[in-house]
Protein backbone atom coordinates (compact mmCIF):
# COMPACT_ATOMS: atom_id res chain seq x y z
CA UNK A 1 0.00 0.00 0.00
CA UNK A 2 1.35 3.28 -0.75
CA UNK A 3 -0.04 6.39 0.08
CA UNK A 4 0.56 9.94 -2.06
CA UNK A 5 0.42 13.44 -1.27
CA UNK A 6 1.18 16.45 -3.96
CA UNK A 7 1.94 19.51 -3.30
CA UNK A 8 3.28 22.95 -4.60
CA UNK A 9 0.43 23.57 -6.74
CA UNK A 10 -0.88 27.64 -7.27
CA UNK A 11 -1.17 30.41 -9.75
CA UNK A 12 1.52 31.28 -12.19
CA UNK A 13 1.23 34.15 -15.23
CA UNK A 14 2.35 32.35 -18.43
CA UNK A 15 6.39 31.95 -18.64
CA UNK A 16 6.84 31.11 -14.97
CA UNK A 17 7.85 27.74 -13.14
CA UNK A 18 6.30 25.53 -10.14
CA UNK A 19 7.66 22.93 -8.94
CA UNK A 20 5.53 20.05 -7.86
CA UNK A 21 5.83 17.75 -5.13
CA UNK A 22 4.85 13.95 -4.77
CA UNK A 23 5.71 12.84 -1.18
CA UNK A 24 4.97 8.75 -0.30
CA UNK A 25 4.65 6.90 2.36
CA UNK A 26 5.88 3.31 2.91
CA UNK A 27 9.19 1.28 2.24
CA UNK A 28 8.43 0.35 -1.01
CA UNK A 29 8.77 3.58 -2.91
CA UNK A 30 11.86 2.73 -4.70
CA UNK A 31 9.86 0.04 -6.47
CA UNK A 32 7.53 1.73 -7.94
CA UNK A 33 7.14 3.14 -11.23
CA UNK A 34 5.79 6.91 -10.41
CA UNK A 35 3.75 9.33 -13.07
CA UNK A 36 2.51 12.71 -12.97
CA UNK A 37 -0.95 13.22 -14.42
CA UNK A 38 -3.19 16.08 -15.01
CA UNK A 39 -7.39 16.74 -15.59
CA UNK A 40 -8.64 20.03 -16.98
CA UNK A 41 -12.19 20.63 -16.79
CA UNK A 42 -14.11 18.47 -18.94
CA UNK A 43 -11.32 16.54 -20.46
CA UNK A 44 -9.58 13.09 -19.58
CA UNK A 45 -7.07 12.66 -17.47
CA UNK A 46 -3.92 12.56 -19.26
CA UNK A 47 -0.36 11.35 -18.62
CA UNK A 48 2.35 14.37 -18.32
CA UNK A 49 5.68 12.08 -17.27
CA UNK A 50 6.42 9.04 -16.21
CA UNK A 51 10.25 7.93 -14.36
CA UNK A 52 10.99 4.46 -13.61
CA UNK A 53 11.84 3.09 -9.92
CA UNK A 54 15.76 3.60 -10.44
CA UNK A 55 15.09 7.11 -12.07
CA UNK A 56 17.14 5.68 -15.08
CA UNK A 57 14.11 6.04 -17.79
CA UNK A 58 11.43 8.74 -18.24
CA UNK A 59 8.75 9.27 -20.34
CA UNK A 60 7.39 13.01 -21.46
CA UNK A 61 3.87 13.99 -23.27
CA UNK A 62 4.70 15.65 -26.21
CA UNK A 63 3.35 18.52 -24.92
CA UNK A 64 5.46 18.94 -22.06
CA UNK A 65 8.78 17.98 -23.91
CA UNK A 66 11.96 20.62 -22.80
CA UNK A 67 9.61 22.19 -20.82
CA UNK A 68 8.84 20.13 -18.12
CA UNK A 69 11.18 17.64 -16.06
CA UNK A 70 10.73 14.67 -13.40
CA UNK A 71 13.11 13.09 -11.17
CA UNK A 72 12.76 11.22 -7.91
CA UNK A 73 14.83 10.82 -4.86
CA UNK A 74 14.13 6.90 -3.15
CA UNK A 75 16.02 8.38 -0.06
CA UNK A 76 13.39 10.95 0.50
CA UNK A 77 10.19 8.73 -1.01
CA UNK A 78 9.61 11.68 -3.43
CA UNK A 79 8.79 12.14 -6.92
CA UNK A 80 8.93 15.69 -8.31
CA UNK A 81 7.83 17.26 -11.60
CA UNK A 82 9.50 20.97 -12.42
CA UNK A 83 7.31 22.74 -14.84
CA UNK A 84 8.98 25.59 -16.82
CA UNK A 85 7.45 28.06 -19.65
CA UNK A 86 4.37 27.12 -18.49
CA UNK A 87 0.93 27.76 -20.58
CA UNK A 88 -2.48 28.52 -20.10
CA UNK A 89 -3.06 24.93 -21.36
CA UNK A 90 -1.10 23.15 -18.61
CA UNK A 91 -3.87 24.60 -16.46
CA UNK A 92 -5.11 21.54 -14.45
CA UNK A 93 -5.38 19.40 -11.36
CA UNK A 94 -2.32 17.26 -11.36
CA UNK A 95 -2.29 14.09 -9.59
CA UNK A 96 0.81 11.29 -9.20
CA UNK A 97 0.55 7.91 -9.18
CA UNK A 98 2.34 4.91 -8.55
CA UNK A 99 2.56 1.39 -9.84
CA UNK A 100 4.46 -1.38 -9.12
CA UNK A 101 4.53 -3.36 -12.33
CA UNK A 102 3.03 -0.71 -15.41
CA UNK A 103 5.95 1.04 -17.49
CA UNK A 104 3.45 3.50 -19.66
CA UNK A 105 0.90 5.97 -20.05
CA UNK A 106 -2.43 4.52 -19.07
CA UNK A 107 -4.22 6.04 -16.28
CA UNK A 108 -6.32 3.01 -15.52
CA UNK A 109 -2.94 0.73 -15.24
CA UNK A 110 -1.72 2.72 -12.45
CA UNK A 111 -2.66 1.47 -8.66
CA UNK A 112 -1.93 4.53 -6.27
CA UNK A 113 -2.94 8.02 -6.62
CA UNK A 114 -2.79 11.70 -4.85
CA UNK A 115 -5.50 13.32 -4.03
CA UNK A 116 -4.31 16.28 -6.72
CA UNK A 117 -3.01 19.73 -6.80
CA UNK A 118 -4.33 23.11 -8.73
CA UNK A 119 -1.79 24.59 -10.88
CA UNK A 120 -3.21 27.63 -12.27
CA UNK A 121 -1.39 29.58 -15.61
CA UNK A 122 -2.76 33.10 -15.95
CA UNK A 123 -2.06 34.37 -19.57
Amino acid sequence: QVQLVESGGGLVQAGGSLRLSCAASGRTFSSYVMGWFRQAPGKEREIVAAITSSGGNTYYADSVKGRFTISRDNAKNTVYLQMNSLKPEDTAVYFCAASPTYWGRGAEKYDYWGQGTQVTVSS
